[in-house]
């Protein structure tokens, strides 16, 4: 058994502890949080020992992994303070929030020779894999347009529960990188790796200081272009939709679904998992979260690389921050200038 330890005991963190309890390999032997109320509770509800400091925790724990749910703007300073003490990595997403402090991460890993993982349990989402196989095996053609509809709603109320929601320094965004990180992430691993972006970015209807609405332009590096349109404003939301025309055919996928297989000799694929449901929501599924679990244990059991490496982890970010760039100074930007 690989020993798990869960550094970050809000919201987000019941669904690694559920993730690691199903987990056949792993085991869970600490959970850490600065606000000790929070770590106590997830301390005695999974039976470990809660800790409020990091270190302290590592020293005495000695995790094998430590997973990361920590505001996004802090990813970085823990990974490096876990790396330093010999502990392999799953962060949650964005792993990092600017481009200097992800090249850190991953240098600082590389150098202690531990894993560095990232979170995007979405990409398990079979109507997704499913997409990417036709699209890599050539049953669409080439690509022609890829596109990705995020139209959620989160209230104000929710901006206002923590006071680095909505943030610059440790939301790293607003709605893009937040909640539309997951779609953008899924465009990226169908259709292939973004060029440029030329996007728009405002705030329109709650009290942040980052981007509640966005809509970028793209071209992908295979010649195809699309928009991605991405908002967390909207009074009622909708449900994730991306659309993929290739010159020989059509897919498009939703929340449970497909809209479309347009695929030559091909019926749609049953599909029997979501992609979150109505607002990218959570749909009382850990098979995601597990499967990335069980991934980290056999990397570190097996000595190689986990299914989403920090440098896969990483191309969402480079993505959102290009957009942000775009929108700043109004002109296509490059993403990996």
């Amino acid at each position: 058994m690989v020993s798990f330890a869960v550094l970050g005991c809000g919201r987000i963190s019941d669904v690694h502890l559920k993730a690691i309890e199903k987990s056949q390999n792993a085991k869970l032997v600490a959970v850490c949080d600065i606000l000790e109320e929070k770590a106590k509770e997830k301390g005695l509800a999974y039976g470990v020992p809660y800790y409020v400091d990091l270190e302290e925790m590592l020293k005495k724990q000695k995790p094998d992994v430590v997973v990361i749910g920590t505001p996004s703007g802090m990813h970085g300073e823990h990974t490096i303070m876990c790396a330093n003490y010999g502990a392999n990595i799953l962060c949650e997403k964005p792993i990092e929030v600017t481009k200097e402090k992800i090249d850190n991460m991953i240098a600082v890993c590389k150098e202690k020779k531990v894993l560095l993982g990232g979170i995007f349990q979405r990409r398990m989402y079979s109507a997704a894999i499913e997409a990417k196989k036709a699209v890599s095996e050539g049953k669409i053609g080439d690509l022609i347009l890829c596109d990705g509809y995020f139209k959620y709603h989160r209230s104000q109320k929710y901006y206002n529960s923590d006071d680095w929601r909505g943030t610059w320094a440790l939301d790293g965004g607003g709605a893009l990188m937040n909640q539309c990180i997951h779609g953008i992430d899924i465009l990226l691993m169908v259709c292939g790796d973004i060029e440029s972006v030329t996007a728009r970015c405002s705030t329109l209807a709650r009290d942040i200081e980052v981007e509640d609405t966005a809509v970028a332009l793209v071209k992908y590096k295979n010649g195809a272009v699309g928009v991605i349109e991405g908002t967390t404003a909207l009074s009622d939301g909708f449900d994730t939709v991306f659309q993929i025309h290739g010159k020989q055919g059509n897919i498009s996928f939703g929340d449970g679904c497909f809209y479309s297989w347009d695929v030559k000799g091909q019926t749609a694929p049953e599909i029997l998992d979501s992609l979150g449901g109505k607002n990218c929501g959570w749909q009382n599924s850990y098979n995601g979260h597990t499967f990335l679990v069980d991934d980290m244990a056999h990397c570190v059991m097996e000595g190689k690389a986990p299914y989403i490496p920090g440098e896969e982890a990483r191309k969402a970010v480079d993505v959102i921050l290009a957009i942000y760039k775009s929108s700043k100074y109004n002109k296509e930007i490059k993403v990996y200038d």
